[in-house]
């Protein structure tokens, strides 16, 4: 396939950088000296269904209805985001609170789960209370072409313009979504890996941005419940800065997923789908 290089779009940035940071003094350990410096904030965000609590989860507070799409649907909550009726926040400072009006289908089969889930910036599974749940059945993906080598060259310092809160400030992790021409068009940012892919998979859909045919990015490394979102929003192709784990690699191929991890300096890896010789 003979691609031309991709171009960047104008990254959509609805939210300046320094909304989600503040700056705080510090001093120097070895010579006492003071300074400052900007550092990236987190709240606590409550989600409720239907009036019923479901999940705590430490955020950055940005795009968080995007974040409630996109964890709604990556969490198997709901089926659509037609399932989402209504979609009102509150609350102020570090504590948030998002009251969700769910299909009364997508509520019956949340309370059937029977997941209390509580959880932090740093894991994907809080909450789950069985195995079945952590590796459910999934529909496998109808399978789509690789992307062209051309579309990932530079891209570690490209999706950079998608990054304006961890370039300011640091300590975040981004999600990016390329088009089936391969354009960059939205990215999100978030204290939490998973997070930041999930506010890009509500982004995705609030926005009517089609998925067919594009790739999302991460920043982060690649584990399994990262699989297990763009599974469940229809990509096709997922591509990784950082190494996947051997069972976000076999997931992969199961159900069709393109992953691909882009190293620092090597050439990308085609982790799935498997070469034909390959285990």
């Amino acid at each position: 396939m003979n691609a031309k290089r991709p171009v960047c779009a104008a990254p959509a940035l609805e939210t300046p950088a320094p909304a989600a940071s503040q700056t705080y003094s510090y001093s120097n350990l070895q010579h006492g000296e003071s300074d400052s410096t900007a550092l990236a904030e987190e709240v606590a965000l409550a989600i409720a269904y239907n009036g019923i609590s479901q999940a705590v989860m430490l955020v950055t507070p940005t795009d968080l209805e995007d974040f409630i799409v996109g964890f709604s649907l990556g969490s198997g909550i709901i089926e659509d985001a037609a399932d989402i009726y209504d979609l009102q926040l509150s609350g102020s400072g570090s504590a948030q609170y998002a009251q969700v009006t769910i299909a009364n289908r997508a509520f019956w089969n949340l309370k059937q789960q029977r997941r209390q889930m509580a959880g932090t910036s740093g894991c994907g599974l809080c909450g789950v209370e069985a195995v079945e749940q952590a590796l459910p059945d999934l529909k496998v993906l109808p399978g789509a072409p690789l992307p062209p080598a051309e579309w990932l060259d530079g891209l570690r310092q490209r999706i950079g313009a998608f990054q304006p809160l961890g370039q300011y400030s640091g300590a975040v992790h981004a999600a990016v979504f390329m088009n089936a021409q391969g354009e960059l068009l939205l990215g999100r940012e978030d204290i939490g890996r998973h997070n930041a892919l999930d506010k890009l998979i509500g982004g995705l859909i609030r926005q009517k941005i089609p998925m067919a045919g594009g790739l999302a990015i991460v920043t982060s490394r690649c584990s399994l419940e990262l699989i297990q979102k763009v599974l469940r929003a229809g990509i096709q192709t997922l591509v990784s800065l950082s190494s996947p784990t051997g069972l976000a690699v076999q997931w992969a191929r199961r159900h069709n997923l393109n992953l691909i991890h882009l190293p620092q300096k090597n050439a990308p890896r085609v982790y799935s789908p498997a070469l034909e010789n390959q285990a």
